[in-house]
């Protein structure tokens, strides 16, 4: 059965809504990914994500994937050039005419798969705000945490997904080989400065650039990446996500 909304028509949509298909909202960035990756990794990760779960989900639940939203919060890498960033309001406002519009039609389950670090507290505000407002139940995911781990098992050097890091140069050297620069992957890895927590203890937040926590935009180890862990990661990561968007108690649970 076909999973993706911009492949299905207007007819099937609204018969797909009847049938309280859930729909997944798949968020990415374009931005910088170090020495060694193209700009369009979150997006592509986030949306070949999004697809691999629904197939999963789709023996259980009625599911449809919108296009990658290829653009979000990403500031913090704006000064290595490459990277394409919205504002808040305008990032806010892209998702909630997107929930709006997929409401007006009857849809009334929503999923927002997150794909980019920097979306995650603004989506969250989203699913926020905009559950009460449309009067569904919106649910939020950034993959790399939804299923933490599963990816901590496959990883050799990293205890989770960062930044064109050992799992996300995996999964492109999975899924889009000849876009990672291997001869560059060299020139990736160099000193961090501490993080905020490692200075002054958990529970404090600040903003900072990303080149002030790394000299070459990688946050992570992309030398102990492979092919054949990023198929692993991939399968691990679809799996994990689809069994929590199928579980009956997460859209049985009272939200209001």
């Amino acid at each position: 059965m076909e999973i993706e909304w911009r492949r299905l028509r207007a007819d099937q949509l609204r018969e797909r809504a009847k049938e309280d298909a859930i729909v997944i909202v798949p968020v990415g960035s374009l931005e910088q990914h170090g020495p060694h990756l193209p700009v369009e990794i979150d997006s592509l990760l986030g949306e070949t994500v999004a697809l691999r779960t629904a197939r999963l989900a789709a023996a259980i639940e009625k599911v449809v994937v919108l296009p990658m939203m290829w653009t979000g919060l990403s500031e913090h890498h704006m000064s290595f050039g490459g990277t394409i960033t919205l504002d808040f309001q305008t990032f806010f406002n892209t998702i909630r005419c997107v929930c709006e519009s997929v409401v007006r039609h009857g849809f009334r389950r929503i999923v927002l798969l997150n794909g980019h670090g920097g979306n995650e507290n603004a989506l969250r505000v989203c699913a926020d705000e905009l559950s009460p407002k449309l009067e569904v139940p919106i649910v939020h995911f950034t993959y790399w945490y939804a299923a933490e781990k599963s990816i901590a098992a496959l990883l050799e050097r990293q205890a989770n997904l960062w930044h064109a890091c050992e799992a996300e140069t995996s999964m492109c050297m999975a899924l889009r080989p000849e876009l990672v620069a291997e001869d560059r992957i060299r020139l990736a890895e160099a000193n961090r400065t501490p993080d905020v927590a490692d200075l002054v203890g958990k529970g404090v937040y600040r903003w900072r650039s990303l080149a002030s926590q790394s000299s070459t935009g990688v946050y992570g180890y992309p030398s102990a990446a492979s092919r054949e862990k990023g198929e692993k990661l991939l399968d691990a990561i679809s799996r994990d996500l689809a069994e929590k968007i199928c579980s009956k108690e997460l859209w049985a649970l009272p939200w209001r």
